[in-house]
């Protein structure tokens, strides 16, 4: 008897996926819901779990597309179960111990051949909390999962965490060997497949441009009066609340108060129940926030964040953050944003024009923290060094007027220069 395993549901509008790697061999016996394959979707990559007990027989290839529903192996239920399985899964490979008081007959077998020389060289990774999928890629390019700090559950290293590990490697290996390709006068080029996730940002990114009548405001703010009140209560706030105060917990704040302000940065356009436009507004803030992973850009969502304290809004988005990078946010927390804010400062970028994340009406650009001449803050009418960061408003014009967005974003720099405003609600 044999029972197919299927491309599982991956949420709303997820139709089909790539499968990007089998954690398990064709042949291996595999336990029920031990994870056989990973398929990587426009939006998040799926776990494929093994719907019976039984010996795995793979019918797709890694890299193939694949629907939802279809089947991509099946498991061979009346497969007989290798001895060496014994309490095998898929997070700890079975190994081969010797009984207690006695010796295995494997202990006396021959030992294995050498590997080949161009095999990777051999590692000790049996005793390392790793997702399946990181341990292939480790054995597949001997890597030493022991040199490798873990960001999943539990400090597990998950395959993002090789990847990376992979990325630096390569890149010590690449600049090592650049003046050797330079003198060569080496002219190579790679063909690597857009990922899912990579397509799915490409057609947003171009359907924004397409759809939206996109206009930029900027404007800049003094960063002063935000970074001496951090100064002066970083520790204790660390201490009480066990997570850092850093600057977007301001901006996330000063963003939900000038939405009160000004609504329709906080409204999409959408369609009525007769087809015709129509425009939908929301008396709450679901600010999605872009965060950095090592797929592409995700942008996750923090639910009713004018509700939220300082210490909530910096502890969610330290969780976004850790999650994105090991590559958990779920499909859930990336959808239903009512605005976004983007960080380009974290990576040097001292001024750009974000896109519009549709159907969103607004995002908010953040930038790099530059001390430049303008008033002293302290001394008016004065000119002194003082760290200035470039704000940028991207906006759909079809729904929200130029003035609006002006006053909007002036609000957020209002609140930014003198954070009382916030508390006292002004």
């Amino acid at each position: 008897m044999s029972t197919p395993i299927t491309m599982p549901e991956a949420g709303e509008s997820v139709v089909s996926g790539m499968l990007s790697a089998w954690v398990k061999n064709d042949g291996d016996w595999v336990e029920r819901d031990d994870i056989v394959a990973e398929v990587e979707t426009d939006k998040i990559t799926v776990e494929i779990l093994a719907p019976a007990s039984g010996a795995l027989k793979r019918t797709v290839e890694e890299g193939a597309d694949i629907d939802i529903g279809a089947t991509i192996g099946e498991i061979d239920e009346s497969a007989q179960k290798p001895a060496g399985a014994a309490g095998a899964s898929a997070a700890e490979p079975a190994q081969a111990q010797a009984s207690e008081g006695g010796s295995s007959s494997a202990a006396t077998a021959a030992p294995p051949a050498p590997p080949p020389t161009n095999a990777p060289a051999p590692t000790s990774n049996g005793d390392v909390k790793a997702t399946p999928l990181a341990r292939k890629i480790a054995d597949q390019h001997g890597v030493d999962l022991g040199s490798i700090s873990g960001t999943g559950v539990g400090d597990r290293i998950s395959e993002h965490d090789v990847l990376n590990a992979l990325d630096n490697a390569g890149a010590a290996a690449a600049s090592a060997g650049a003046a050797l390709a330079g003198a060569a006068g080496a002219r190579n080029t790679t063909l690597e497949r857009m990922s899912p996730m990579r397509q799915k940002i490409a057609s947003r990114l171009v359907e924004a441009q397409q759809t939206a009548a996109m206009l930029t405001t900027f404007n800049e703010c003094d960063m002063g009066p935000v970074m001496e009140l951090r100064t002066q209560y970083k520790e204790q706030f660390t201490e009480k609340h066990g997570v850092g105060l850093g600057f977007m917990s301001f901006f996330v704040k000063a963003v939900c108060n000038a939405l009160d302000k000004f609504p329709m940065v906080n409204a999409s356009i959408t369609a009525d129940a007769d087809g015709r436009p129509a425009i939908q507004k929301h008396s709450y803030c679901d600010v999605a926030i872009a965060v950095a992973s090592p797929k592409g850009l995700v942008v996750p969502v923090i639910r009713s964040a004018e509700t939220m304290t300082y210490a909530g809004i910096e502890s969610t988005i330290k969780d976004f953050g850790a999650r994105a990078k090991a590559g958990k946010i779920s499909l859930e927390e990336m959808q239903g944003g009512t605005f976004t804010i983007t960080n380009g400062g974290v990576f040097g970028s001292l001024m750009s024009t974000p896109i519009l994340n549709p159907p969103q009406s607004a995002i908010l650009g953040m930038h790099t923290i530059k001390k430049r001449p303008a008033e002293d803050f302290n001394n008016p009418g004065q000119i002194a060094l003082r760290p200035m960061m470039y704000l940028a408003l991207s906006y759909d014009h079809r729904i929200v007027d130029g003035a609006e967005a002006v006053q909007f974003l002036v609000s957020i720099k209002d609140s930014i220069e003198d954070p009382r405003r916030l508390m006292l609600d002004l």
